[in-house]
């Protein structure tokens, strides 16, 4: 059985260099675009919250890497921005040779942002 992991950073240790080095750009660019957030482990993944509500979660599976918006409303209108990445509800996946642009990171994680305010 997996040990329980409790923080970001035992998270990430524990990944494959290339992915570890996605995740943590990833990481770096969710602080930038909310830099009031608060960093945790949500259903065993690296996540944030913002204001006692969950904003945005990323984590590795075995073929690729993963940013979760938490929202498919989030993600509509980015739809052409994210031609090339597989998508499904409140989804986006990647392979680490080729993250997300963190500007459109910027813009999901400020929609989220705007989505959790509004209600």
């Amino acid at each position: 059985m997996k040990r329980k992991v409790e923080t970001i950073n035992e998270y990430l240790a524990a990944l494959p260099a290339d992915k570890r080095a996605a995740l943590e750009k990833l990481r770096r660019t969710i602080h930038a675009a909310a830099p009031k957030a608060e960093e945790c482990i949500s259903y065993r993944l690296p996540a944030f919250r913002l204001d006692g509500r969950m904003l945005v979660a990323f984590g590795a599976a075995a073929n690729h890497c993963a940013f979760y918006p938490m929202s498919a409303e989030t993600l509509k209108p980015y739809k052409e921005g994210l031609k090339g990445y597989q998508t499904s509800a409140g989804t986006i996946r990647f392979q680490p040779e080729k993250p997300l642009p963190a500007m459109l990171v910027r813009k999901l994680v400020k929609a989220r942002i705007a989505e959790n305010a509004a209600g």
